[in-house]
């Protein structure tokens, strides 16, 4: 097994604020990627977080990820917008926009957003969270440009990304629910991660590149590629190819048909739905009816192996609270490619590892 490390949620955010101006971003855009990326290691997301640096640098240096620009609105309908990331940060573009939906929402009780042309939006929950924290419900349908990683039901070989499908739902005195999730079976970070620490998968997950199953993740890090396979076999595929139509050919006006896996930049294209639940429904009917559900379904008992009913962003919130006291495991591996991502931006690997209080 890899040696894990253990750093802490602040001194890794100084050193990957240090990896980032390596891009020549300005202040406002090292904070928002490093904030967005520490935060997914910090909900347990692993695979969406600061380990995601090294592919960065390599879109970076090959132009598929511009630093320093900023959404672009194409079509500005009101209550309906078409927006360009320019190739942007994710982490900057994705926040822009979700502000310019929030405010659109709140002035016209709904907005649909569509974004493309965005360079790795990284963890979606992030986008839904902002739409609660102010109140509102949103839904999201992405998909992937980058390479085939998960496969079709019934297929042996990839032809969707990974596509994530997410809701964000605000409950009155509570925390939101947040539904965030890959329509693979695994997110294809994960395997990365598992990959460098050295696990296998359980049987069910992958197949090999001649469409046989696999427990070994390397089939989706490095060639001879394989696939995920879809969650739910047909209900994971069917609502891949939902998130590849709406975020992909209607959102970003590009979708994923392609074999050509020699570019390392990730794009998404993003179509998202924000409701005013205040503007659509009673608002107390809206309250006393989400917390009599809420409280419903945690009040089942739990079966045996259990010990509770979780909701959807609940595990999120456990390891954020976890790995604030306790730090953020990363794995010797991809420390290592941190170093490689630091030297490919002329930054010194050894205040990297200074700042995160890190000794190899």
């Amino acid at each position: 097994m890899t040696r894990m490390l253990t750093v802490g949620a602040e001194p890794l955010r100084e050193s990957m604020r240090t990896l980032v101006r390596g891009f020549g971003s300005d202040a406002r855009e090292v904070e928002l990627v490093v904030n967005n990326l520490v935060d997914a290691n910090l909900t347990g997301h692993d695979s969406h977080g600061v380990g995601m640096l090294p592919r960065y640098s390599e879109s970076f240096l090959e132009g598929g990820l511009v630093p320093n620009v900023h959404v672009k609105a194409v079509l500005d309908a009101g209550a309906m917008l078409r927006l360009d990331g320019q190739a942007g940060f994710g982490q900057v573009v994705g926040h822009e926009a979700m502000l310019m939906g929030i405010e659109r929402a709140k002035k016209h009780g709904t907005c649909i957003m569509a974004l493309g042309n965005a360079h790795h939006l990284c963890r979606i929950g992030a986008w839904a969270e902002m739409a609660v924290a102010a109140g509102m419900i949103s839904i999201h349908f992405v998909n992937v440009i980058s390479r085939g990683s998960v496969a079709p039901h019934g297929g042996s070989d990839a032809r969707f990304g990974t596509n994530p499908f997410t809701v964000g739902i605000p409950v009155k005195g509570r925390e939101p629910v947040l539904l965030d999730f890959a329509t693979s079976v695994v997110a294809q970070g994960k395997a990365r991660v598992a990959h460098n620490k050295g696990e296998k998968f359980p049987p069910g997950r992958l197949i090999d590149h001649q469409g046989n199953p696999t427990e070994d993740p390397r089939y989706v890090v490095v060639p001879p590629i394989g696939a995920i396979l879809p969650f739910g076999e047909h209900k994971g595929s069917g609502l891949a190819l939902v998130c590849e139509l709406l975020g992909g050919a209607l959102a970003a006006g590009r979708a994923w048909h392609d074999t050509d896996a020699s570019k390392r930049r990730v794009h998404n294209g993003m179509l998202t739905v924000i409701i005013d639940p205040n503007a659509i429904a009673d608002a107390a009917t809206f309250e006393r009816e989400t917390l009599a559900v809420v409280d419903w379904v945690k009040a089942s008992p739990p079966r045996p192996g259990m010990d509770q009913v979780r909701l959807a962003g609940e595990p999120e919130r456990a390891w954020r609270a976890q790995r604030n006291a306790e730090g953020i495991p990363i794995d010797e591996i991809t420390w290592k490619e941190l170093h490689v991502a630091a030297q490919r931006l002329h930054i010194d690997p050894a205040e990297i590892d200074r700042l995160a209080g890190v000794t190899l």
